[in-house]
């Protein structure tokens, strides 16, 4: 005959399971979920991630009020969003997420009435993001002509004087 379990030890064991499974269950901090384990570890690499349009505090100087979405778009560039309902407002977006560092945010709003530029809106007019100086330098590479070597076998047959060749 089997004698069952008593209470107490019944109730230690359930006790314990609820309290491991409440342990699990804590509360997420926002940044949690992006950031994994491995990522917290100061030896891991995690790039820069740029997203949006990198609008300069130059381009944004040379817009003028009248000039036309054409205009705007050939010196700004696409939009990253365009109202479907208002076709008269742009809204350009830039991020960047340097790694351990909060996410920088810009955005610069374009208005146009009767497809002329009316305003313009956004932290991206007083404080454009730095964008990296133009230091590319030509470099002139020169690759050695082709010499074939053959695999081990031709090349050992060779050593022995079997086949002729190079």
């Amino acid at each position: 005959m089997r004698k069952l379990p008593s209470c107490p030890t019944t109730c230690l064991l359930g006790l314990a399971t609820l309290v491991l499974l409440t342990g699990c269950a804590g509360k997420q901090r926002v940044d949690d979920y992006q950031r994994t384990m491995l990522e917290r570890l100061p030896f891991v690499y995690k790039m820069n991630v740029q997203q949006g349009n990198v609008i300069t505090a130059e381009q944004v100087a040379q817009l003028q009020p009248g000039m036309n979405k054409r205009q705007v778009r050939f010196l700004l560039g696409t939009p990253l969003l365009t109202d479907f309902f208002n076709s008269d407002r742009w809204d350009y977006v830039y991020t960047m997420q340097r790694p351990r560092k909060p996410k920088e945010r810009y955005w610069l709003t374009v208005f146009f009435q009767d497809d002329a530029l009316l305003r313009v809106e956004g932290d991206a007019r007083q404080s454009a993001p730095p964008t990296a100086p133009n230091q590319a330098k030509e470099t002139v590479v020169t690759v050695p002509d082709y010499q074939e070597r053959g695999g081990v076998i031709t090349r050992g047959l060779k050593a022995v004087g079997i086949t002729k060749g190079k």
